[in-house]
């Protein structure tokens, strides 16, 4: 049978249609269903290990966080002495050398001083000045009796003997502030004896750490030329930044390290925190007092201070709490019922059982505290059976 063309283009766009019709297209989101992979921090508690995890809401608790300084190894300053000259003189003899113990009186040089036979002279003519004084007393005591002068004369010399007294301890007391002893100025006023050697003591007890003079040197009353040190007990001097002082208060405890020696750390007490604040640095000096039997401790070591200060509202979890993960701090927050996700924290260091959130957690998200390992595990698990 013969077929009209016009039919026939009509019956084959009719069952081009029909076949189409036939198809069933997938839908962009079905296909991407299909595709994304299942989230690896995501993991759902099996119901065996679902009842051995605790959980606790993220929140604050005081904290004590340590605070880290550093500090060095200084001078007790009621336990040295920085010795010098009482006289104007030149250096003729030294008995110290630093390092050397020596103790309080022990006589560290010796100098030869104009001054002092000046001095001493004084005291010879005040002291003579003063006997002439009291023998015109007595020869007017007499001549009143006598009737020969009036009580005037007899007040008028008295004066005389009072003035010389004075100039006799006046010229008594510059020989002792020169450094003479009461028995060296006995025995000068007694023999007239003068002497231009004057010595330079000790005032304490300790070690010569300083020695600034030398043989035929000529010195001044105001230089400092011995330095001597009690080095039994030491002080601890560190500078706390300005901003954590408000943490810092005095009797709170102290932990020193000296790496320099390797002497096991010692703890003490705060006890003096500075009133001004170093404009330069901005920070407070604070200070500890510590024992040095053993002389391990030596001024101007380095320190390091771990203070305790006083405790602060922080946000905290448990250190049970935490998952240690590519090198990295994480802690599982649940999500929705059994569900958790592993989530990425930034953590400070363990103290008293807990970690300081620094960034990752806001507070209030329910987190695993006990069972974390385990859970990690089961996480691992589900991931390796999805690849």
């Amino acid at each position: 049978m013969n077929m009209n063309p016009r039919h026939l283009f009509t019956a084959t766009l009719l069952a081009l249609a029909l076949a189409g019709c036939g198809k069933t297209e997938e839908s962009p989101a079905d296909s991407a269903a299909t595709q994304a992979p299942a989230d690896p921090n995501l993991v759902t508690a099996p119901p065996t290990l679902a009842g051995q995890l605790k959980t606790a809401p993220v929140a604050t608790a005081p904290v004590s966080e340590p605070l880290r300084v550093v500090g060095r190894i200084d001078f007790d300053e009621q336990r040295v002495a920085r010795i010098g000259a009482n006289v104007t003189g030149r250096v003729t003899e030294l008995m110290a050398l630093p390092g050397q113990q020596v103790q309080a009186g022990a006589v560290l040089a010796q100098l030869n001083s104009a001054e002092l036979g000046t001095a001493q002279l004084a005291l010879l003519k005040a002291r003579a000045q003063r006997e002439l004084a009291g023998k015109a007393v007595e020869r007017a005591k007499l001549l009143l009796a006598a009737d020969v002068i009036g009580s005037a004369e007899l007040q008028r010399r008295e004066n005389e003997l009072g003035v010389a007294a004075v100039e006799e301890r006046a010229a008594a007391d510059a020989l002792r502030v020169m450094g003479v002893s009461a028995g060296a100025i006995a025995h000068t006023a007694s023999t007239g004896a003068i002497t231009s050697v004057s010595s330079i003591v000790s005032t304490v007890t300790g070690v010569v750490v300083e020695r600034k003079v030398n043989k035929g040197q000529v010195v001044q009353p105001a230089e400092a030329l011995f330095t001597v040190a009690d080095l039994s007990r030491v002080w601890v001097i560190a500078q706390v930044p300005e901003v954590q002082i408000g943490r810092v208060q005095a009797g709170q405890t102290v932990r020193i390290e000296v790496p320099s020696n390797g002497v096991e750390p010692i703890v003490g007490k705060i006890t003096w925190v500075a009133d001004i604040v170093n404009p330069e640095t901005r920070t407070v000096m604070v200070r500890t007092e510590v024992d040095n039997p053993k002389r391990h401790l030596r001024p101007a070591m380095l320190a390091n201070l771990v203070i305790e200060p006083l405790p602060i509202d922080r946000l905290v979890v448990p250190a049970s709490a935490v998952v240690r993960e590519d090198n990295d701090d994480r802690v599982f927050v649940r999500t929705e019922g059994d569900r958790y996700r592993l989530t990425p924290v930034k953590l400070g260091e363990e103290i008293g059982g807990v970690r300081i959130v620094q960034s990752g957690l806001s507070g209030g998200e329910t987190i695993v505290t006990d069972g974390a390992f385990h859970l990690n595990n089961e996480r691992k698990r589900a991931e390796m059976e999805g690849q």
